[in-house]
């Protein structure tokens, strides 16, 4: 008696043509970060996020190695490479954890974009290819303890004084905060919003890490206090007025996450397909079993579905045609779909998926951050129902 030859199997990706709508070079760039991942990361991963705690400085030295920081900016030693293969970055290093690839997210797509986007050239040329080796590091200061999703109700003023500034205020939920060389701080001022580079160690800025977290623990996260912080003129972002500043600062790095969530997903999906061909119930691989089977189509279809709408969004990007709702459209699914995906992956793991040993809890932990982070679900999806019926819900 013979027996059929057992199905082969193929990659979640495989099944929508991924490799097919990527160009030789982005799928270099794909499997150079995740071969980094592989060697330098995920080894490390379960001991950091246990911990709650990353060696910051020495990750971004080699990120900046790795060419991945400000790596979609053009000039002062950054790649200037194409949205897609950031995006493909992104999602590789989301893979191995959220928290690396916002690391990576703050750097180049909000502090190096901030200073590049709206920087006066003495500010780049003295920040940006510091930056792009990781011998700099740079935070973000937007968000406040009582305004998120309403910047524009942000309390942290600059005020005149000769012609210094000072600053005043607290930002809250700041990636990168306490191992930053530099904070770009936005404030109110009597001209309107503006953007300032405040340098580490500048008399009455302080910084705080937030401890007890529970979700993005290989990650720094900080408050800063600005307690009448005297800054020089210079230190103003010559470039940005109003809230448009920063939100392009954001839109940046929203893109990032349109692929990072998805990276996640994966990764969750790659574990559970290798742990159900292994896990045997009832003297059967759990992979035999209708509802396992089910799950994993169903999660692979809402994997693969935002994998090909972040690229599509890339491609946009690319041309320059790209618009903020669009980018909403990618954060809001895929970080949906990404959430989803891990908690099933979880239920298919059992008890074994509670434990650091798989990623899988790790990544459902994390993206409740990702969830909120950069626009909350419910934002976004206002952003999107404003686009579709001309009226704003916000207020």
């Amino acid at each position: 008696m013979t027996t059929s030859p057992r199905p082969r199997t193929v990659h979640p990706t495989a099944l929508f043509g991924i490799d097919a709508l990527l160009t030789e070079e982005e799928r270099e760039i794909r499997a150079t970060v995740r071969r980094f991942c592989d060697g330098e990361l995920r080894p490390h991963l379960p001991e950091w996020f246990d911990k709650g705690g990353i060696p910051a400085r020495d990750l971004a030295r080699r990120l900046g190695a790795l060419g991945v920081l400000g790596m979609h900016l053009d000039g002062y030693g950054c790649a200037g490479m194409g949205a897609v293969s950031y995006g493909l970055a992104c999602l590789e290093l989301e893979a191995a954890d959220s928290g690396l690839r916002s690391l990576v997210s703050v750097q180049g797509s909000l502090a190096m974009f901030a200073i590049w986007k709206h920087g006066g050239e003495e500010q780049k040329q003295r920040w940006l290819p510091a930056m792009a080796r990781g011998e700099a590091i740079g935070c973000f200061g937007l968000t406040e303890p009582d305004f998120g999703s309403d910047p524009a109700g942000m309390r942290t003023r600059a005020r005149r004084d000769g012609t210094d500034w000072i600053l005043s205020g607290t930002k809250m939920w700041i990636t990168n905060g306490s191992v930053a060389d530099v904070a770009v701080v936005w404030a109110r001022t009597d001209d309107g919003i503006r953007g300032f580079l405040v340098p580490a160690g500048t008399p009455g800025f302080r910084v705080r890490d937030i401890e007890r977290k529970l979700s993005l623990r290989a990650s720094v996260t900080s408050e800063l206090v600005l307690d009448e912080v005297r800054l020089p003129a210079d230190a103003v972002l010559p470039g940005a007025r109003g809230l448009s500043g920063p939100l392009s600062c954001l839109n940046e790095a929203r893109f990032g996450i349109v692929f990072g969530a998805i990276g996640a997903a994966l990764d969750c999906l790659d574990t559970t397909l290798g742990y159900v061909r292994e896990r045997r119930v009832f003297d059967r691989p759990l992979a035999s079993y209708q509802l396992t089977q089910q799950k994993l189509a169903d999660m692979t279809l809402e994997a693969g579905k935002g994998l090909l709408l972040a690229i599509h969004l890339g491609r946009l990007k690319e041309a320059g045609t790209i618009t903020p709702e669009q980018v909403s459209v990618g954060k809001l699914n895929n970080v949906r779909e990404a959430i989803d995906i891990a908690r099933t992956c979880r239920t298919l793991l059992g008890a074994n998926g509670i434990t650091l040993e798989y990623p899988v809890i790790r990544h459902a932990a994390n993206l409740e951050s990702v969830l909120t982070y950069e626009g909350t679900s419910e934002v976004h999806s206002l952003v999107i129902g404003r686009a579709l019926t001309g009226e704003s819900a916000f207020q």
